[in-house]
């Protein structure tokens, strides 16, 4: 049986560990330095005359959407014209490929701390969301609860199970639903369920004991709509979205889905893939409790093949059947195909069999329908639904213990997340990732 969580991260729906062996504890992000990411890119064709400058972007302690909206002041170019492959972690180094729909010599005007653009050159296309093969990290953990010797040994331990399934269970991580305010998911919830105005309270007003005292006061004063004006005057600047949000409803108060479509589009699609990321946890979470194996497919489970890159061919699904199941079950231990649990949306199809019945039975208990997750007036926010994998491979793993904690090397396929990973290791509060 799998060793149960009792963190916070049960919440978003993680509830379990693969590995029973006991947690180093510690933190990741002690420093930026400790958290260095690297995409693994898909670089579009040179051009001379495209129309698009392509560049490798590093940023240190840079949100991604902040950083867009930055350099699109920059270089005097809307943000839409900026392109980018997936959104990064901000308290880290990360190095992305990123386009500019500009002429030449803009990109060289931006002049941003702890920014470097280098290696430009010009492409017929862009840069979308999705266009990377994946991430390689190094991550240094430290505070550790145990001595270096003991690190070693549980280092071990887990790195034993991880060969064993080939991979982690492949959790959305903390990340998608905000570490210290783990409230992204929710406001998905409130708009898949038609409360628009119950969604955006939630964004601009729900509380958290983590955040600074200065934000908390903020949010206090959002709570109550009369006092908009009263917090936008003292609203600090990490909260520039809530007061993108804040400054249309001053101006249109029954204007909620005006409000949340100020937002980046790929923040609006966020809320409800994020609800959907939920809902999968979920679904993951029965699959390891009803003893249902992992990295063997079982009648009625639907399985995605991988491409060249080993990157999930939505397009392809298969339904594992009596006649087939051989097959499938060589070509999952072979690493050509995954089995994957329904992320619901609009288009979803559900499993049959064991797996079926759970995937069901959550969106039974959740009252869901396929429709709900159309949102009227806010298409970025719909979402149609897919599939993903239920366990994420690890591919060149390295690790090194220190006297204050220890570092670990490795690359992941794209849209899985390096803190579910670690949380095998560490297994502490949700907030130390």
């Amino acid at each position: 049986m799998y060793r149960r969580c009792s963190t916070a991260e049960a919440d978003v729906g993680m509830r379990y560990y693969l590995s029973g062996a006991d947690g180093t504890g510690g933190r990741i992000k002690v420093d930026p330095e400790d958290f260095i990411v690297n995409e693994i890119s898909k670089r579009p064709e040179a051009h001379s005359e495209g129309k698009f400058a392509i560049a490798d972007v590093r940023s240190r302690n840079w949100e991604t959407n902040r950083l867009v909206r930055m350099l699109s002041r920059e270089m005097g170019i809307s943000r839409e014209r900026i392109g980018f492959a997936g959104t990064k972690d901000k308290r880290a180094v990360t190095t992305q490929l990123m386009s500019f729909e500009a002429p030449e010599g803009t990109v060289s005007k931006a002049d941003l701390k702890d920014v470097t653009i280098s290696n430009e050159y010009r492409a017929r296309r862009g840069i979308q969301i999705g266009d990377l093969i994946g991430n390689s990290f190094e991550i240094t953990v430290r505070e550790c609860a145990m001595p270096a010797a003991e690190i070693a040994s549980v280092i071990e331990s887990v790195t034993a199970d991880l060969n064993e399934l080939k991979g982690f269970p492949n959790y959305f991580g903390v990340q998608r639903f905000g570490t210290s305010r783990p409230i992204t998911h929710t406001v998905g919830e409130r708009l898949v369920r038609g409360d628009i105005r119950g969604a955006v309270d939630v964004y601009l007003s729900k509380l958290s004991e983590h955040e600074h005292p200065g934000t908390t006061a903020s949010r206090m004063l959002l709570a109550d709509r009369s006092n908009l004006k009263d917090a936008l005057r003292d609203m600090p600047k990490t909260m520039s979205f809530e007061k993108t949000m804040a400054e249309h409803l001053a101006a249109h108060p029954d204007d909620d889905a005006g409000a949340i479509s100020m937002l980046p589009v790929n923040l609006q699609m966020m809320f409800v893939h994020a609800y959907q990321s939920y809902l999968f946890n979920v679904m993951l979470s029965k699959r390891m409790e009803s003893g249902i194996p992992l990295d063997r497919p079982v009648e009625g489970d639907i399985v995605i093949p991988v491409d060249h890159n080993r990157t999930p061919m939505q397009e392809r699904p298969a339904l594992v059947t009596a006649k087939n199941i051989g097959l499938v079950e060589r070509q999952v231990l072979s690493g050509k195909a995954f089995i994957t649990i329904s992320l619901f949306g609009i288009e979803s199809v559900i499993a049959d069999g064991a797996m079926g019945e759970i995937e069901r039975k959550v969106i039974e208990d959740e009252k869901l329908t396929n429709m709900d997750f159309m949102i009227p007036g806010l298409p970025h926010c719909s979402s149609k639904g897919s599939r993903r994998e239920i366990v994420c491979p690890v591919n060149d793993m390295v690790s090194a213990v220190t006297d204050n904690g220890y570092t670990i090397c490795f690359s992941l396929p794209k849209g899985n997340y390096a803190t579910c990973l670690l949380r095998e290791y560490m297994k502490s509060e949700m907030t130390s990732y």
